[in-house]
C-alpha cells in the first residue's frame, strides 16, 4: 500500500467519472472526502473503497447547486488542513439547442458548473498556498473549445472552466500548486441520459469508456499537464493551437484601431 498523499475532495462522486476518480485516487494513496447529493450511493462507494484500499473515506451529502450545501463543502475545504487535492467534477449538461432549452435549467447549470466550482476553488486555494502544497483538477470538456458541438450554455460553462484553470495556473506558478483542466470527449457516463439523450443514439466510435477516460486523465496529471484531452491522439495539434494562441496574445492590445477598421470608418 502506497504512502498517504493527503486527502482528496471529489465532487459529483456518486456515479460516473467522479466515482472512478474516487476509487483511483484511493488506490494512489489519498484519503477521501466524497461529495454528492445521493447519500446512499456515497455510503456504498465509501464502503467499497475502504474495503479495497483501507483508506479513510468521509461522506458529505450536499447539493452544490444549493447555497447551504455549497457552504458546507466550502467550510470543509477551508478548515481541513489534510486536504491536498480538489477534483471539481460535479456538473451538468445537455445536448438541447439553446432555443429549445428551459432558462431556469440553464441558470441551474451555470450555478453548478461555474459558480460552485469557483467557490470551492476559492475555498481551497488559500490553504494550499499557505501550506505550499496542493492540486486542483477541474473537469471541463472538449465543448469548452468547440461550443458548437452541444448546447451553448454548457459549452460556455466549460469554456469558463478552461479559462479559469489557465488563470489559476498562471497566478499560482511557483507556489507549489498544480492545476489541471481535463477536457473529456464523449464518455460513457450518466451524462447523456441526464441530459435527455440516450447513449445508444451517440456514435460508439466517438464514445470512450469512463474508466479509460479517468485513467488517461490521471496519467496526464502525473505528467504535470495543464490541459489534458484524453481522446486527442495527435498531441502536436494541441501544441500548435497553444503556440498560435500565445503568439497572437501580444498583438491583442494597441492604442489605435487596426487599419482595416480605420479604412471602413473613412468610407
Amino acid at each position: 500500500m502506497s504512502a498517504v498523499k493527503g486527502t482528496a475532495v471529489v465532487t459529483g462522486a456518486s456515479t460516473g467519472m467522479g466515482a472512478i476518480y474516487a476509487s483511483r485516487l484511493a488506490q494512489m494513496g489519498y484519503d477521501l472526502i466524497i461529495v454528492a447529493r445521493d447519500h446512499n450511493r456515497l455510503n456504498q462507494l465509501a464502503s467499497h473503497i475502504t474495503t479495497d484500499t483501507e483508506r479513510s473515506v468521509e461522506v458529505v451529502a450536499a447539493d452544490l447547486s444549493d447555497p447551504h450545501g455549497l457552504a458546507i463543502v466550502e467550510a470543509k475545504l477551508r478548515e481541513d488542513n489534510s486536504i491536498t487535492l480538489l477534483v471539481n467534477n460535479a456538473g451538468m449538461g445537455t445536448h438541447t439547442a439553446l432555443v429549445d432549452s428551459d432558462i431556469d435549467k440553464m441558470t441551474a447549470m451555470i450555478a453548478l458548473n461555474v459558480t460552485a466550482l469557483t467557490r470551492l476553488t476559492y475555498a481551497a486555494v488559500p490553504g494550499f498556498v499557505a501550506r505550499g502544497r496542493g492540486a486542483i483538477i477541474n473537469i471541463a470538456s472538449i465543448v469548452g473549445i468547440a461550443p458548437e458541438v452541444l448546447n451553448g450554455v454548457y459549452g460556455a460553462s466549460k469554456a469558463y472552466v478552461l479559462a479559469f484553470s489557465r488563470s489559476l495556473h498562471h497566478e499560482l506558478a511557483g507556489k507549489g500548486i498544480q492545476i489541471q483542466a481535463v477536457l473529456p470527449g464523449a464518455t460513457a457516463t450518466p451524462f447523456w441520459e441526464n441530459g435527455g439523450l440516450s447513449l445508444d443514439k451517440v456514435d460508439p466510435g466517438i464514445v470512450m469508456n469512463a474508466q479509460e477516460m479517468v485513467d488517461a486523465a490521471l496519467a496526464g496529471f502525473r505528467q504535470g499537464e495543464l490541459i489534458t484531452i484524453p481522446s486527442l491522439h495527435d498531441e502536436t495539434r494541441l501544441k500548435a493551437w497553444e503556440q498560435a494562441r500565445q503568439a497572437v496574445i501580444g498583438d491583442f492590445s494597441h492604442n489605435v484601431p487596426a487599419a482595416r477598421y480605420q479604412a471602413s470608418s473613412a468610407n
